[in-house]
């Protein structure tokens, strides 16, 4: 039977679903999370304030008990993983790319986020420097597309998150102010997710029209 325009193109959406599930998974490691930060370690549950989503991902919480927020925490790092390197793989053929660029952007994509998939253990800062590197490769390359695409909007969206890594980085390393760093991390997360799931669904309906 002969495909009809936009036939099997809802797994360009699949981005903004994996997005979607990662987000209510976070919410699921949070609430199971026991309690302690930075600031106090003592405290009791997850703060939004204070914890940072690698807090999750470590096998004990700061107040020193068990944490029951890893294994699902664990989990949402792997649909985030899965869901980033299929973005990445399907963008840069949605927006045109020529081969040797799309394999450089897929590629790149994937290195990120499988690199990403160790941030929990002692090398945590390494990981996260080696990844951030091959993210870099892969969001140039999604601005590239963009351009190409002329999707001026999500351009300067993407932009906006590229600050608020670099706000991020800029806390990290000012003690001062590393006060504000897991609120920020918290939003510069959602911002990405959702440019992610913007640019998936144009992708979708570009392909229907």
């Amino acid at each position: 039977m002969d495909q009809q325009p936009g036939e099997r193109q809802y797994r360009l959406l699949f981005p903004a679903f994996g997005s979607l599930i990662f987000c209510v998974l976070y919410l699921v490691a949070a609430y199971r999370y026991p309690g302690g930060s930075q600031l106090d370690t003592q405290s009791i549950g997850f703060s939004w304030t204070q914890n940072y989503w690698c807090n999750l991902l470590s096998e004990t919480a700061i107040n020193g008990l068990p944490n029951k927020s890893r294994p699902v925490a664990m989990i949402a790092m792997i649909v985030l993983a899965i869901t980033l390197i299929y973005f990445w793989y399907f963008f840069p053929v949605q927006a045109g790319f020529r081969k040797p660029a799309r394999i450089l952007i897929q590629a790149s994509g994937a290195a990120a986020m499988l690199t990403g998939l160790f941030m929990s253990g002692e090398w945590h800062d390494m990981i996260i420097n080696l990844a951030s590197l091959f993210g870099l490769i892969a969001i140039a390359g999604t601005f590239a597309g963009l351009y190409k695409l002329k999707w001026t909007i999500l351009l300067w969206f993407g932009i906006l998150n590229l600050l608020l890594v670099g706000l991020n980085n800029y806390l990290y390393y000012i003690v001062d102010l590393r006060y504000y760093l897991p609120l920020v991390q918290k939003i510069t997360f959602f911002s990405f997710l959702l440019w992610i799931s913007i640019i998936s669904i144009g992708m979708y309906r570009r392909s229907i029209t």
